[in-house]
């Protein structure tokens, strides 16, 4: 069982008001908690501001978006129900940008390009099958991505996201053969050392749920 130092967490606070907090989540952190055990990084959070500001009784926290395991970036969670529920109107609405880089093994084909896909996710395997054309159960995955260049023995991809599917960005990158650098679970030639898929939440952008005011969260990539 792992736990976060919450000396650690107010280093990675990305973004904070009386709404929101974002905290820049590492490869390996689990956002809600699950079988493993280990702490997830929504407990904590409530742990380092019930802390931080001496609160009384429980904190609430509400996870407005989550990202897999072995990815790192940006998490954004609310403070308060309000902004939870608004949140997560402009999650559903595709209202947020959501942009991710990634390493990937082979050079993509064309420099920009959308991919859709029809995705069915296996539960059992934890894990989602791309197809070409709608099949029954299928849910419809769109994401843009653009090529940044060169990266050693890997290629590196900007990635926009426009659904919210189940391992959409691993998995429609390995559909066209690009697997990202770790990703075994998708066609990887090997793992990271320490675990981790070399996929990262790097920007949301959106109109602040309360203020009405743009904000713009990033956090570069840690194998930058």
């Amino acid at each position: 069982m792992s736990y976060i130092p919450l000396s650690d967490l107010s280093k990675r606070v990305v973004y904070e008001d009386n709404h929101l907090i974002a905290i820049n989540k590492r490869a390996g952190e689990i956002i809600q908690g699950d079988k493993t055990g280990d702490q997830p990084l929504s407990e904590a959070v409530k742990a380092f501001l019930k802390e931080r500001d001496n609160k009384p009784g429980k904190v609430f926290l509400g996870v407005a978006h989550r990202l897999d395991r072995p990815v790192s970036g940006v998490c954004l969670f609310a403070k308060t129900s309000k902004a939870l529920a608004r949140i997560n109107k402009l999650f559903s609405t595709d209202a947020i940008e959501k942009k991710y880089v990634a390493l990937v093994e082979n050079k993509p084909k064309e420099p920009h390009a959308e991919l859709r896909h029809y995705l069915i996710r296996n539960v059992k395997q934890n894990k989602s099958y791309a197809h070409s054309k709608p099949v029954p159960g299928a849910k419809e995955a769109l994401l843009q991505y653009t090529y940044l260049g060169g990266k050693g023995k890997y290629h590196l991809v900007e990635v926009t996201l426009v659904t919210g599917r189940h391992h959409q960005i691993r998995c429609q990158l390995a559909a066209v053969g690009m697997p990202i650098k770790g990703d075994v679970k998708y066609g990887a030639r090997q793992p990271n050392q320490d675990g981790s898929i070399s996929l990262h939440a790097f920007s949301l952008a959106f109109i602040h749920p309360v203020r009405k005011t743009p904000v713009v969260l990033e956090v570069p990539p840690p194998f930058l």
